[in-house]
């Protein structure tokens, strides 16, 4: 959406288009979980993935990818419908967001570097199976770390977000109180992900949080859209 089109949109057309890419990012990264244990998969499904089902693996991997593009685009469908509130804080959430996305791409390539491990054609010939399991399950693990720091962004992003859906007339206050809340969540993901991994559970809160927030956000704006008479002036004014 370039800046001429959205000034020519209504404002509930822009958040009914950003409602629906929004849905379609969290049903893409669904996908790319069932796919190929991409996201918050263990290390031992992800390896097992990538050797019991390279195919499917390759195509969530794509899904992942294309999922990121979709956020990206979300970001700045959210940056249009909330730059009149403040325009500042609309630029700082929208790039917290690409710096988060660029990171969750970036994590993408030891897990194409796993999967590559096992074709003849990579000349890993050499390497015996112990060795390329090995390899493999470094890759593995780098990936998870590398995703898990996205989520330091990704909890940034949160906070002017909720603040500015808190703030604007034309969205209900609950959400953006439940999306700086979603942001304590990613926090405390990329503390656990980084310091503790082996606790989960204590994710587990801010997971369900997360849901809620954003699938609620993500569906007001598809079906409700935002309320006319207080965001017609404001939406695509600089």
């Amino acid at each position: 959406m370039s800046s001429k089109i959205t000034d020519r949109l209504a404002p509930r057309t822009v958040a009914r288009i950003t409602g629906g890419l929004y849905i379609t990012y969290i049903l893409a990264m669904i996908l790319a979980d069932v796919l190929g244990h991409i996201g918050r998969g263990t290390v031992e499904q992800l390896y097992q993935a990538i050797i019991t089902n390279p195919a499917s693996f390759r195509a969530g991997l794509v899904v992942n990818l294309f999922a990121a593009l979709l956020f990206l685009a979300t970001a700045w469908g959210l940056y249009v419908l909330l730059r009149s509130v403040d325009k500042n804080l609309a630029l700082l959430f929208l790039l917290l967001n690409a710096v988060g996305v660029g990171i969750h791409c970036l994590s993408s390539l030891p897990l194409i570097s796993a999967l590559l491990q096992g074709d003849a054609a990579s000349g890993t010939a050499a390497f015996s199976a112990a060795q390329l399991e090995g390899l493999a399950r470094l890759s593995i693990n780098t990936y998870k770390t590398v995703f898990v720091s996205a989520q330091l962004f990704f909890s940034a992003w949160l906070f002017p977000l909720g603040y500015l859906v808190y703030k604007s007339k034309f969205l209900p206050r609950f959400l953006g109180v439940l999306l700086m809340l979603d942001g304590i969540g990613c926090l405390i993901w990329f503390l656990q992900g980084m310091l503790a991994p082996g606790l989960r559970a204590i994710t587990y809160p801010g997971l369900l949080v997360s849901f809620v927030a954003e699938v609620g956000l993500a569906l007001w704006l598809l079906v409700k859209g935002v309320k006319v008479s207080s965001a017609r002036t404001e939406v695509g004014v600089a």
